[in-house]
């Protein structure tokens, strides 16, 4: 009896050492493909805060019976597209079963070869450019398009500044700025609008006589959807020459970076962006305290958010695209890239962002967007308007 006692509680022990070697190998790695360095790594740390604070929530998600244990891999693409491949291969090299990112239309473009090639699905928070999903079948997004935001944004001009002439600048070779631009202009000029378009090469830092010409030329509003970076730039030169004209822009201008540098100065700032505060729906509430008491407690998620506890909507976004693919993963019912990849078209989420679903071509299906403009005075976001396109 003593015996068979003594072999009984060996295999409870090694049963139990079993299991739990086993929750331990039950791992799935998603991949974060964001800049946390270059001209838009301000705005990538942002967006790894949201999907960083959800993997904190949700460390677990069950796929086929299984529980695993999500891992993040984080790697940096320096906001350049020269560095994509490298950064997208290391994420590749580390098994991940989907990637998400980036912050960055150009260097999501230039690293989709190396996930498709990998058979690994790519999952874009906030790269709005059309070519990111066009011709391909694994890289999706969860934001709306430049061509929405363009025309969104020159619709705004016309109906609350009578704009007819407007000027536009974007850097020299970026896919997201000059392909931003151009379809505002496209869609400025249907509204009868004027246009001067202007770029701006590599290592500018002083756009004195960019924001000049505006001046000089009459424009009615200055468009420019660059890097935080270069917005700060912009928005100094605006104030010290006291531009009076509104500065309109895309999405990478929702940052605390362009609330600091508007501050007390007379400087309008409009910006078109995914997400606001002040939803009464419990999930958005429920974010909005949680993001910011985890910004609060967390000195280096702090500092990544540029040391203050504004919530930028990438960083939902980021959150938001987090869930998406726990959601993938469950369907798909596998941690095999290919399986995830052939799950994604028919996953569908509600987020804080809204409803996430997407349309043969990977994109989501966003019919809105949200315009804020600076408060100078509290450097805080104010709601100014859900606009649609006519």
């Amino acid at each position: 009896m003593k015996k068979i006692a003594s072999l009984l509680i060996l295999v409870v022990v090694a049963l139990s050492l079993f299991n739990c070697g086993g929750n331990k190998n039950n791992v799935v790695k998603i991949g974060v493909y964001e800049p946390a360095s270059g001209d838009n790594g301000a705005g990538g740390k942002q967006e790894t805060l949201g999907v960083q604070y959800a993997n904190k929530l949700s460390p677990t998600v069950v796929i086929g019976g299984k529980e695993y244990q999500v891992q993040l891999e984080i790697v940096d693409n320096e906001s350049s597209n020269d560095k994509a491949v490298t950064a997208a291969s290391e994420l590749v090299s580390k098994g991940v079963s989907v990637v998400l990112g980036s912050y960055g239309s150009g260097v999501s473009i230039a690293a989709s070869d190396t996930f498709a090639n990998a058979d690994i699905p790519a999952i874009g928070i906030t790269c709005t450019n059309p070519q990111v999903t066009q011709g391909n079948k694994h890289y999706f997004r969860i934001c709306f398009l430049d061509p929405f935001q363009g025309t969104v944004l020159a619709n705004f001009a016309v109906d609350n500044f009578k704009a007819k002439k407007a000027y536009c600048l974007a850097k020299l070779g970026d896919d997201y700025s000059v392909g931003l631009c151009n379809y505002f202009i496209e869609a400025f000029k249907k509204l009868g609008g004027t246009v001067v378009f202007e770029t701006f090469p590599e290592g500018t830092s002083d756009f004195a006589a960019y924001v000049a010409n505006a001046k000089n030329q009459g424009a009615d509003v200055f468009f420019s959807p660059v890097s935080i970076e270069a917005a700060a730039l912009i928005i100094e030169q605006a104030s010290t020459q006291g531009l009076s004209v509104p500065v309109l822009a895309g999405d990478t201008w929702d940052s605390n970076v362009v609330l600091a540098a508007a501050k007390g100065s007379n400087v309008q700032v409009f910006v078109t962006t995914f997400f606001v505060e002040g939803s009464t729906e419990t999930k958005v509430v429920d974010f909005v305290n949680g993001f910011r008491n985890y910004i609060n407690t967390d000195a280096t998620a702090k500092t990544n958010n540029g040391g203050d506890d504004e919530i930028s909507a990438v960083s939902a976004m980021g959150f938001d695209a987090y869930y998406t693919a726990l959601e993938a993963l469950k369907n798909a019912g596998s941690t095999k890239g290919s399986d995830v990849m052939k799950a994604l078209p028919s996953t569908k989420y509600t987020g804080v962002s809204g409803i996430i679903e997407f349309d043969e071509t990977g994109d989501a299906k966003r019919d809105v967007a949200y315009v804020k403009k600076v408060n100078n005075t509290t450097a805080k976001w104010e709601f100014i308007a859900v606009q649609k396109v006519k």
